[in-house]
Parts: structure tokens; C-alpha cells; sequence
């Protein structure tokens, strides 16, 4: 298990190296990034299911499912707004 303290330095490490890596990407490949990141964000939803369940306190429950909720917002979220950024590249229908 991990202490709660490298558990927060992991987060505050994972947290600058997503800033830095966004912050270098061209505007181009926002869109594949989303997509991917989108790929991610389910992944931690079943990552947040898995530790509800396992969750065996009152406190460890309500941090669960504040998890899950927060990673499916985060991935409906991140579709949406893939599905806005690829309609942008559509082009523009004709309009009678």
C-alpha cells in the first residue's frame, strides 16, 4: 500500500509532468491528444470503481465514489469536447 505522502508527491509529480507535456504540444495535435487522453480517463474510472469496492470505511466509500464521479465527468467531458474540436475539421455543409 502507499503511504499517503508518496501517494501525494506521485500526484503533484503526475499533475507538473500533464502541465509541462500540454503546454509543449502544437495546437494540431490537440485533437489525437484528446482522443488519447479520453482513452486514459476511462481507464481511471475503472481505477476508481476498483478502489470503491475495496473500500471497506465510510470515509474510504466517499472518496471512491467522489473519484468516480470526478473521472466520469472527466471522461463525458473529454468526449464532448473531442466531438466539438472534430466537428470544427468538417467541412461546412450548404445550407438551403
Amino acid at each position: 500500500m502507499i503511504d499517503g505522502f508518496i501517494a501525494l508527491y506521485i500526484f503533484m509529480l503526475a499533475a507538473f509532468t500533464g502541465y509541462e507535456i500540454i503546454a509543449r504540444v502544437p495546437v494540431i495535435l490537440h485533437t489525437p491528444l484528446m482522443s488519447g487522453s479520453n482513452f486514459v480517463h476511462g481507464i481511471v474510472l475503472v481505477g476508481a470503481m476498483v478502489a470503491l469496492g475495496k473500500a471497506d470505511s465510510t470515509l474510504g466509500m466517499l472518496i471512491g465514489f467522489f473519484g468516480v464521479v470526478l473521472a466520469a465527468g472527466n471522461a463525458v467531458g473529454g468526449y464532448v469536447v473531442t466531438e466539438r474540436m472534430l466537428e470544427m475539421f468538417k467541412a461546412s455543409r450548404e445550407r438551403k
